[in-house]
């Protein structure tokens, strides 16, 4: 879409909005910033655009007037597709972007892009890590922290861009096509966004939508969903498995990552070799290296990063050790199913800070993969209450509430033995009492380094 003179509405003024409004202006196209919160004021977000922008800000309604100009309108993340005035910009004929379809438009070069529920940032970080060891221009995008439209316009047809991609971006594709695609698992999240379990995957699964012969999609074999999904693609499909021998995919065995073309099989590395922790981070590892091997690159270069990848902050990231109790932030872990990961993954009996926002999960599998780790769970939130009435029906009992992080964070130090570990991972978003998941744990670790 040429998109000189259109006039676009761009919903939402958080980051990815701004990005999005600035990229309009670059290409020509005049931009009106919309916020349906009236709290929120005009002059904050010109604060946050460009000294020069001429874009229009409406907060509050968004009047007929309006809508009746617009040629475009392109959604922030955050915005739900099925508000009632998306859906009557939709009913009236109008195109509805995300910022990832404005973005990919608008770029150029190769897209390698990661889905799934859990994994991603981890997946996306050593991905990009291999892509930049390879080549010069490479950009790291989309849900990690760097808005997919700030890097657009500078990319050229040399370039790949590694994109972290979420459900809510998803929503909203046209034509964004990856060369190589990964859904790394599948299990209930933002259901409060989505509403049911098949509409979430599905929005997931349109990763690979527009990917014909020539691309590949990687999946885990060990997710049902995608198992079976793999069987409907038009795309070359590379699976991986943490729990069996793949004839042709990347699998662990023996402590060894194996990859096998259907031919012949090499060692991509030991697990002990690498300084990530877990089953999940070694599926993390087989997933970048198998988008990775998918894309070309040759197998020695790969080696050489995946030793060398360290921890994604917030992601089960080593902080420190006080009266020898290890202490590790996970506050990356927003669901369930991430929580456990991260509880797997500890080898000391383990002291445990869970709770936040309700996003409508339920956590007695959580629960039940404490597998007697944990000596006490220590909640905090909106959840701490649903949190503990779903542990005592799991038969768990060792439960103390804390009002503040702060608080829990010594609650912790004061009941851990030396040996023991101190694991901030909340099962729950961090909205309600903090802003997102990178300051929640920014704030335990500077707690916990002042114990």
């Amino acid at each position: 879409m040429d998109l000189r003179q259109k006039k676009v509405l761009v919903f939402g003024t958080g980051i990815s909005g701004i990005g999005a409004a600035d990229l309009l202006e670059k290409v020509g196209a005049v931009p009106i910033l919309y916020d349906g919160n009236e709290k929120v004021k005009k002059e904050d977000v010109r604060a946050k655009l460009s000294k020069d922008s001429k874009a229009e800000i409406v907060i509050g309604e968004l009047g007929d007037e309006v809508i009746d100009t617009l040629d475009l309108v392109v959604l922030s993340p955050g915005v739900p597709t099925d508000l009632a005035i998306v859906n009557k910009m939709r009913d009236r004929g109008l195109k509805i972007w995300g910022e990832v379809e404005l973005a990919y438009e608008n770029g150029k070069g190769d897209v390698l892009a990661i889905t799934g529920t859990n994994g991603k940032t981890t997946t996306t970080s050593l991905l990009g890590e291999i892509m930049r060891h390879h080549q010069e221009e490479v950009y790291v995008v989309g849900n990690i922290g760097t808005p997919y439209t700030e890097a657009a316009l500078k990319m050229t047809e040399k370039t790949v861009s590694v994109a972290e991609i979420s459900s809510f971006q998803l929503e909203t594709i046209e034509n964004f096509h990856p060369r190589v695609s990964a859904i790394l698992n599948i299990t209930p999240d933002h259901l409060n966004r989505h509403h049911t379990m098949e509409e979430y995957i599905r929005v997931k699964e349109r990763i690979t939508e527009n990917q014909g012969p020539e691309d590949t999609c990687v999946l885990n074999y060990e997710d049902d969903v995608l198992r079976e999904f793999g069987k409907t693609l038009k795309c070359k499909v590379l699976f991986f498995s943490s729990l069996r021998t793949l004839e042709r995919g990347l699998y662990l065995k023996d402590g060894n990552i194996e990859y096998s073309d259907g031919n012949d099989t090499v060692t991509v590395c030991a697990v002990k070799e690498l300084n990530i922790l877990g089953r999940h981070n070694h599926e993390n590892v087989m997933a970048a290296a198998g988008m990775a091997l998918a894309y070309g690159i040759p197998l020695s270069e790969i080696q050489y990063v995946v030793k060398r990848f360290q921890a994604v902050e917030h992601r089960i990231e080593y902080v420190t050790e006080k009266n020898g109790v290890v202490y590790y932030n996970d506050s990356k872990g927003t669901n369930p199913d991430a929580a456990i990961k991260a509880i797997q993954a500890m080898e000391r009996p383990t002291l445990l800070i869970g709770g936040g926002y309700d996003k409508n999960s339920s956590y007695e599998e959580w629960i039940e993969a404490f597998d007697g780790k944990v000596r006490y769970l220590v909640l905090i939130g909106q959840t701490k209450e649903k949190i503990a009435e779903a542990a005592r029906r799991c038969g768990f009992f060792d439960i103390v509430f804390a009002e503040t992080l702060e608080e829990a964070v010594h609650i912790c130090a004061e009941k851990a033995n030396p040996g023991d570990a101190v694991l901030l991972s909340p099962a729950c978003a961090s909205w309600g009492m903090f802003p997102n998941y990178e300051v929640r744990g920014k704030m335990f670790k500077e707690i916990v380094r002042q114990l």
